[in-house]
């Protein structure tokens, strides 16, 4: 062996480099040649990284490609009637325009107070305005944590901010009020001082404050949120209470659940013998496969309406979508996998004497089980491409309820969580199911170890550390 070995090593520090080259090339691209554990798991890493480093990059690059700008702060104009506030954004082009605006009313606020002109609006209008203006810095002292969400419109939390920034005993730190904004805060909190130390709607200066002056960094259009605005905003959705009555995300999770499984249950229960039938007789195949493959080119949405009369306007409609738009794939795929079942095996058993119900129950269908049950693993997954479409229709609910609102406010940093999410729970169902596939049917030779990616194994690993730790717990 030690001679082998060493006449092996001699052999390959003598090949050429281009040869040692083509060789390790083609253990990458060799046809049909499966890779080796280790390269398939940086394949896979590399698979989800690849497209996770594109979007970063896109978003953390200045110079790349950032056409807008997120305001962190900023006011209301005069005569406008667009109100922008702050986490809205703007193009790079517009930005200008607006600070140059509020520029322009705050020289003409601080020329009329020098001037000793009253405004010409009445004494509690201009108390109003105010207020608002005081509330223009909420999303700043939210960001820094001197309050909670929930007290944005807390006035008097607000006035203690502003006379702590004021004081210096407040910093901002993200984002960092320019110094023209801390010069304002500083004008601005002269005037509200000598009225009242503590907050008094009342007691608010009955001339103009100066509003502070957008600031904003460089993003991505709002339609591509940068992936940490993906991350925070997943993890607010789902630890942060609903407001009053709202439904919670976790509801939410489960009615979508719920949709899905229970569709794709019945289609089953309907699409499955019918399958196993139209592939075991010729009968059963011509009576009903024309009519499944002439309806399964109708598309399941344009139902939608039916369903919602026959079944009324909630969940059931849904359901019956989710039915739909899988059953008639499931005959045509099922009748075909029941098909290819090995014709020695039919004909050895009615060697033996067995007879059309014998054959369907003791052989065909024990032998189709395997590879029927991939067809309803992949299958699945077209189940939840049925998702959105179907919680749409009738009375929206579910997850695909608070996407569409949310992409009508275009908040997608609350929209891309809900997406990903359900891209999980389909990628990662499918993995356990398909890790469960050696257990349930040890003797077939395509579920062993070898075949399975690495993800499958990690499954497959913690399925043996839960079977084997069982009966010691027991014992112990």
């Amino acid at each position: 062996m030690n001679a082998a070995a060493s006449l092996r090593t001699l052999k390959l520090t003598t090949l050429p480099n281009n040869v040692s080259k083509k060789r390790r090339r083609a253990r990458w691209f060799a046809i049909r040649k499966e890779l080796s554990p280790k390269r398939q798991l940086l394949l896979t890493i590399a698979s989800f990284a690849l497209p996770l480093g594109l979007w970063a990059f896109v978003s953390y690059t200045p110079f790349i490609w950032h056409p807008d700008v997120k305001l962190q702060i900023s006011a209301d104009r005069e005569n406008v009637t667009v109100v922008y506030t702050a986490g809205d954004h703007v193009s790079k082009e517009f930005f200008p325009t607006i600070v140059s605006e509020v520029r322009a009313e705050n020289v003409a606020t601080l020329e009329a107070r020098e001037a000793g002109q009253k405004p010409t609006q009445s004494g509690s209008r201009v108390r109003r305005a105010n207020r608002k203006i005081l509330r223009h810095i909420a999303p700043v002292a939210v960001t820094n944590d001197w309050i909670e969400r929930n007290q944005q419109e807390d006035d008097t939390a607000l006035y203690a901010v502003w006379q702590g920034l004021a004081e210096g005993s407040l910093v901002a730190r993200s984002p960092r009020l320019s110094e023209e904004n801390l010069a304002i805060v500083a004008r601005n909190w002269e005037l509200l001082s000598a009225r009242s130390s503590v907050f008094d709607s009342k007691l608010l200066p009955e001339i103009p404050l100066e509003k502070l002056v957008p600031q904003g960094v460089l993003a991505n259009p709002v339609y591509l949120p940068a992936p940490h605005e993906v991350l925070l905003k997943g993890w607010e959705l789902f630890t942060e209470p609903p407001e009053g009555e709202e439904t919670t995300m976790a509801q939410r999770y489960l009615h979508s659940l719920r949709i899905v499984f229970l569709g794709f249950l019945f289609s089953c229960l309907l699409g499955v013998p019918i399958g196993v039938l139209c592939g075991s007789y010729d009968f059963f195949s011509k009576l009903f496969e024309p009519f499944v493959d002439f309806f399964r080119y109708m598309p399941a949405p344009a139902f939608s309406t039916l369903l919602v009369a026959i079944f009324l306007a909630h969940d059931a409609p849904k359901i019956a979508l989710v039915f739909v738009g899988t059953f008639f794939q499931m005959v045509l795929v099922v009748s075909n996998t029941t098909r290819r079942l090995d014709e020695s095996l039919l004909e050895a058993a009615q060697t033996l004497g067995a007879k059309n119900l014998s054959l369907l129950r003791r052989v065909i269908i024990p032998g189709i089980t395997p590879n029927l049950y991939n067809d309803l693993r992949i299958l699945l997954g077209w189940a939840w491409t049925w998702l959105v479409i179907a919680e749409l229709i009738g009375v929206k609910s579910g997850l695909t309820e608070f996407i569409e609102t949310q992409g009508r406010w275009r908040n997608f940093d609350a929209v891309f969580p809900i997406i990903i999410l359900i891209g999980l729970t389909g990628f990662f169902t499918d993995q356990i199911l398909s890790s469960l596939r050696p257990r349930l049917f040890p003797w077939i030779p395509e579920a062993s170890e070898s075949k399975r990616g690495p993800i499958g194994r990690f499954f497959s690993w913690i399925l043996d550390r839960s079977v084997y730790q069982a009966p010691s717990n027991r014992r112990g």
